[in-house]
């Protein structure tokens, strides 16, 4: 239980931790967003490499440099801010 004082920090600090992320998209490199993209098209890092023609370390690396700009704890949290951006498979309906 939290009393309201402290949810209401909890709630703003995820909120403006959000908002962080989609402004540091932009800032992504052109091949980070593109790993990012497949990343939220759900492919493991063998299959993004083997796509890219890369090695599975280098994109390791791209995955983390993502991480990092995004603010992003964990790969589905970095996935949900690239589905806010539009990359990703597009959203049925």
């Amino acid at each position: 239980m939290l009393g309201p004082r402290i949810a209401d920090r909890v709630l703003a600090f995820f909120a403006s931790s959000r908002a962080r992320g989609r402004g540091a998209l932009p800032r992504a490199h052109d091949r980070e967003r593109e790993v990012l993209d497949l990343v939220a098209h759900g492919l493991a890092n063998a299959a993004i490499a083997a796509r890219l023609f890369l090695s599975e370390k280098t994109v390791r690396n791209r995955v983390s440099d993502v991480l990092t700009k995004l603010h992003a704890a964990r790969r589905t949290e970095a996935v949900a801010l690239a589905r806010d951006a539009g990359l990703g498979p597009a959203p049925r309906g």
